[in-house]
């Protein structure tokens, strides 16, 4: 797992505790590091998460070049696009990317979804990228809180990924670190289910990568292990830069604000398709919540999007909240998410077997739209 002598680094994928498969993927060719989070059911998902980092390996540069990575990133994008037309089962499969080039202390950045990078400097864990996701606009709109997003039902729903529209932008820039700050790529699987905080703090108390990658995925996997799980985490090394950054004011700040605006300009083309998207999207999964006091099983996720709902009533079952254990009572009340319904109605099944028989509402059903 460790790329090499001179940049100590390690990765780690894991399934999960409640998916089938894993759709993950990373990538450890020193300069070059990725993780790749895949979607579309029935493997493409994996498929596609695979041939991105693979075209990405073929077309990135020997050295560190920002804008060289950013073509490479595109070069995987029409990968993973012609990859799937090669099937019919692989239509609208897609993946995450994000991706780092290290030189000493020296970053370069290309990233595409939800996946992210984040840089630990000092004690402090700073997270480097912008999540493209509804949760992620509504953060910058200053209507949701970090927090709150870690926890909200649609933090899955992404605005941008590879294999979703040929012309596709990636955010791409360049950071400046430290010797001994410490490189963190992740997928989502993992800042699911853990803070931001927690993460620091992790990476702060294992010194060598591959522990830390491996107490990462473990408490992902105490925390729920709802989803895949990747890590790849790389010690910097070389001359110190004149200026860490990306601090507020920086000059790698003002490479952010950059790439920033190229995607308010992408997300005025996708708007009225990611409507569409969200819609299809919640038909395809699935949820359960505390409601009234009870488990109850949803089709779709909480809440809505543009002020239309996505979420239709499935059944409420006999399980009552309190009686489960308080991490699990506590995801129940913002809802906890699942591939689909078939899924979403055997996990209920699991929680009803391991909870004696109470006084509470029978079961009721409706009838699924």
């Amino acid at each position: 797992m460790s790329a090499s002598h001179h940049t100590p680094a390690a990765g780690l994928t894991d399934t999960g505790l409640t998916r089938a498969s894993n759709e993950d993927a990373l990538l450890i060719e020193p300069p070059l590091y990725a993780v790749a989070d895949g979607m579309g059911g029935h493997r493409a998902g994996e498929i596609a998460s695979r041939v991105a980092l693979e075209e990405l390996l073929a077309s990135a540069p020997a050295r560190l070049d920002a804008k060289a990575l950013g073509r490479a990133v595109r070069a995987a994008n029409r990968a993973v696009i012609a990859a799937a037309t090669k099937s019919r089962g692989r239509t609208g499969m897609g993946t995450t990317l994000t991706a780092a080039m290290v030189d000493g202390a020296s970053l370069a950045i290309a990233h595409v979804g939800d996946s992210r990078a984040y840089l630990l400097h000092e004690g402090c864990l700073e997270r480097l990228t912008d999540d493209h996701s509804m949760v992620g606009e509504l953060i910058r709109e200053g209507t949701l809180t970090e927090e709150e997003a870690r926890f909200h039902p649609q933090r899955s729903v992404i605005t941008r990924a590879l294999g979703s529209d040929a012309n596709m932008v990636a955010d791409v820039f360049e950071v400046e670190g430290y010797p001994g700050d410490r490189l963190l790529l992740t997928t989502d699987g993992l800042t699911a289910m853990l803070a931001d905080e927690f993460i620091g703090e992790i990476l702060m108390a294992e010194k060598e990568p591959e522990r830390a990658a491996q107490t990462l995925v473990d408490a992902a996997n105490r925390a729920g292990g709802y989803d895949n799980i990747t890590v790849v985490v790389v010690d910097l090394t070389g001359t110190p830069a004149q200026a860490y950054s990306p601090r507020r004011g920086s000059t790698a700040s003002g490479r952010r604000i950059a790439s920033r605006l190229l995607w308010v300009v992408a997300a005025i083309a996708l708007a009225a398709a990611a409507m569409y998207g969200a819609w299809s999207y919640a038909r395809s999964r699935a949820y359960l919540i505390d409601e009234g006091g009870v488990v109850t099983v949803y089709r779709g996720v909480p809440g809505s999007f543009g002020g239309v709902s996505l979420h239709w009533r499935v059944r409420s079952t006999s399980v009552q909240v309190d009686r489960l254990e308080l991490p699990l009572a506590t995801r129940l009340r913002t809802g906890i998410p699942f591939e689909d319904v078939a899924s979403a109605l055997e996990r209920a099944d699991q929680l009803q077997a391991s909870v004696a028989p109470t006084s509470s509402p029978d079961a009721t059903a409706t009838p699924m739209p």
